[in-house]
């Protein structure tokens, strides 16, 4: 925790200043308790731009490819992130994160499952509903504009852009039997595509208007 509080402390300040992130929507985020944060992704650098809405440690998903040098592999675990096979619907991982949030403490979960282009928000996969649903978590989500223009796939140098976090109103999950979770997980990964777009085009206009 300590580690991930320095690290955390470290990459806002210098975000801060070389990409001028600017966060709006933070009253959205809970104070205490356990919580999914949903943000959009388009680069790698989402991951602390997602983290910056709480002081709180959040845990994050991370592709398997991350942890295949042994450095990167201690400094990903240090931060609390969580192995998952990229393009499926990993269950150890979404056991290990409904371990998290049973604990009372935030975790992420990109719903797109990979990083995608352009202003329209990709189909979404289920993960993020399925375990509010069954643990009873808001799901918060979150809108990184400005980021896809920092390293878009396949370049190897970053560029300086200007970065805007919307958070967007907090989706709570009904309370439901286990029967029909099938069904509300559809409709509430819609209701989320629908806020998460929703934030993500408000996130874009401010990158892009400051």
């Amino acid at each position: 925790m300590t580690f991930y509080r320095f690290a955390r402390a470290v990459a806002f300040s210098l975000c801060k200043v070389v990409f001028r992130v600017h966060i709006t929507g933070i009253e959205n985020v809970p104070t205490a308790g356990a919580y999914i944060v949903a943000p959009t992704h388009r680069s790698i650098l989402d991951v602390p731009f997602a983290a910056f809405i709480t002081r709180r440690t959040i845990c994050f998903l991370a592709k398997s490819e991350l942890f295949a040098n042994p450095a990167l592999r201690r400094l990903f675990t240090a931060l609390g992130a969580v192995r998952v096979e990229r393009g499926t619907a990993d269950r150890g991982a979404l056991r290990a994160l409904e371990s998290v949030l049973r604990e009372g403490s935030p975790v992420a979960v990109f719903p797109e499952g990979t990083r995608g282009s352009g202003p329209a928000i990709t189909p979404l996969f289920d993960g993020a509903a399925f375990l509010a649903l069954k643990l009873g978590v808001p799901i918060i989500p979150v809108g990184i504009g400005g980021s896809e223009g920092i390293l878009p796939k396949g370049k190897v140098l970053p560029r300086i852009c200007r970065v805007a976090v919307v958070v967007g109103e907090p989706i709570v999950p009904p309370a439901l039997d286990s029967r029909a979770r099938r069904a509300a997980a559809t409709r509430l990964t819609g209701e989320l595509h629908d806020e998460l777009q929703r934030s993500f085009t408000a996130a874009l206009r401010l990158a892009g208007a400051r």
